[in-house]
Formats: structure tokens, C-alpha cells, sequence
């Protein structure tokens, strides 16, 4: 399998051809995140799970960075992170794009910084919203019209965006 620009490139797959899609700490590291969910979902079967693992922006430690006037670590401006996630925040961007497209089935936290594993497995099970990390697990609920990749393009968003077209 020759390699792909995952933000640029067509995936080389048919549509509706997997059963699950896993994208786990790689979104925050993209530009292009409409047409990443394009592709991921035209190659979702109806049906199908898409999971997804993101650093959490509204993770506890990142909130009182925040409030003693520092930079979240999730999003540091020399870092590779190029994006940052909140859990409302990417139900938002899937149940904007494409309504009634996905259903969230689950989502949970892990880790939470700084505390040793056997408190922060218990932390992030408690306060999930709250953990370093999120973890949500759609179903795709619905056939796939290229919702993703038309939204920048319908809601005149200002940055451009890449849509399938050079």
C-alpha cells in the first residue's frame, strides 16, 4: 500500500467499504478536517462505527492553565498540533455538517494529568469531560451525499478550506 496525504488525497477505497474507521490522535494534527471527514465517512458503511481519540482542550489541567494566563498544552503554538478539541465542540462540527448523519453511540475520557494511572483511570471515569483525552464512538446512521465537504463551500466559510479540487 503506497502511502496518502490523508488531507488532500482521495482514499483508495470504494464507497461504503468499512465496517470501522479508528482515528485516534491524528484530527488535532490536521488542517483539513471537513475533507477527512468526508472521505472517512463516504467509505463508512451505513451503520458502520467511526472512533475517534482526540486531546481534550477542556481538559482539567489545560482549564487552569488557562486561568493562571498560560497556553493549553493540547494546542501550543510550537508544537504539531495544529487543532484543539472540546467534546461539545466536535459533536457541533459532525451534527453541523451533516445532521442526523451520526450517532453518537458513546464517548468517555482517559488519563488525567497529572495524577498517577490508578487515580487518573478513576478521574476520567468520573469526570470524562474533564480527562486529557476524549473518545467518541459514532454510528453512521445515515447515506452519505457529501455533506462534509460541501459545508465550508455553503456556509461561505472564510478560510479555505480543500474540497476535492486544486
Amino acid at each position: 500500500m503506497n502511502s496518502i496525504d490523508l488531507e488532500k488525497d482521495i482514499f483508495p477505497y470504494d464507497n461504503d467499504f468499512f465496517d470501522v474507521i479508528i482515528a485516534n490522535q491524528i484530527l488535532e494534527h490536521t488542517k483539513e478536517l471537513f475533507w477527512i471527514f468526508h472521505e472517512a465517512t463516504r467509505v463508512l458503511k451505513v451503520d458502520g462505527k467511526l472512533i475517534i481519540g482526540v486531546p481534550n482542550l477542556a481538559s482539567l489541567h489545560n482549564r487552569i492553565l488557562l486561568l493562571t494566563g498560560q497556553h493549553p498544552t493540547s494546542i501550543k503554538s510550537a508544537s504539531a498540533h495544529v487543532r484543539g478539541f472540546t467534546r461539545p465542540d466536535l459533536l457541533y462540527f459532525v451534527n453541523s455538517c451533516w445532521p442526523g448523519g451520526f450517532k453518537l453511540i458513546k464517548w468517555g475520557g482517559s488519563n488525567f494529568y497529572p495524577f498517577p494511572p490508578l487515580i487518573a483511570k478513576l478521574l476520567s471515569s468520573i469526570l470524562p469531560s474533564m480527562a486529557w483525552g476524549l473518545f467518541m464512538l459514532f454510528k453512521k446512521v445515515g447515506s452519505y451525499n457529501n455533506e462534509f465537504i460541501q459545508f465550508p463551500i455553503n456556509e461561505n466559510l472564510e478560510t479555505n478550506y480543500y474540497t476535492g479540487e486544486d
